[in-house]
């Protein structure tokens, strides 16, 4: 006990400048952010949010995602222990916070939706004239994955771009079918798409091993008390709003 006080005694570092530019940016985004570094988003901390929920407005709530997600510690301390150059020294790595404007778009696999079948030679054909006239031949890489968004309109969005590697989700595919290690049935001049035909499959949420975790291990034995600083100031300051509201409706 004597150890945990002496670790929440000490004043947690200040960014003023910094805190400012990001306030900045999420006011500019609509006052709600997807939060991520230059590779991977929290995704496996969103059990600790107040929300149950990504969507951040503070820097206090990216902050506390980035602070219990494993993702986010892979990606600064060991970003490259997947790569097949291991022997060659790693990059110098310049890390920046990405904010995306909260939208709600579906990537859930495990679910089954009626309308994807109907529109299967649609959807291939928009993603492969997306890839054609924007990506092909454009990235310097000749390996990765491609994350992208069709909209009810049909216009196909970029959403992302990420390294081809375990490291990366393979949805409903396995990384043996993806390598050497397996085989895809691939219709003939067509890529091979995948979805959920059936909706009596019940899968559990690729995240849900994540949901316990280290970080009441780190709170039971004073190792990072800070973690449960930041979610009782944040606790503390939603009840505040949430008096302050019920007062000036009153």
């Amino acid at each position: 006990m004597f150890d945990l006080i002496i670790i929440l005694l000490h004043q947690a570092p200040e960014f003023p400048d910094f805190t400012a530019k990001v306030l900045q940016a999420v006011n500019s985004l609509g006052g709600r952010v997807f939060p991520k570094l230059n590779w991977s988003a929290p995704k496996d901390a969103n059990w600790i949010a107040l929300n149950s929920s990504l969507q951040c407005q503070t820097l206090s709530e990216i902050f506390l995602l980035f602070k219990s997600s494993d993702f986010i510690t892979h990606d600064l301390t060991q970003p490259f222990l997947h790569c097949n150059d291991q022997d060659s020294p790693d990059p110098v790595i310049r890390y920046e916070l990405v904010l995306r404007k909260w939208t709600i778009s579906q990537r859930d696999y495990t679910q089954y939706y009626p309308h994807i079948l109907k529109q299967e030679e649609s959807i291939i054909h928009a993603i492969q004239d997306f890839f054609s006239q924007h990506i092909q031949y454009r990235f310097l890489d000749d390996d990765f994955v491609l994350d992208v968004y069709r909209d009810s309109q049909g216009r196909v969005w970029l959403i992302d771009l990420n390294p081809f590697g375990k490291v990366t989700d393979s949805l409903l595919f396995t990384w043996e079918e993806l390598t050497s290690g397996g085989e895809i049935i691939q219709p003939q001049d067509r890529p091979a798409f995948r979805y959920t035909t059936s909706d009596v499959t019940v899968q559990p949420s690729p995240c849900l091993s994540y949901r316990i975790p280290r970080d009441f291990v780190d709170l039971s034995t004073g190792e990072d008390a800070y973690k449960l600083v930041d979610f009782l100031k944040l606790q503390k300051k939603q009840q505040e709003d949430d008096e302050d509201e019920t007062t000036q409706q009153s």
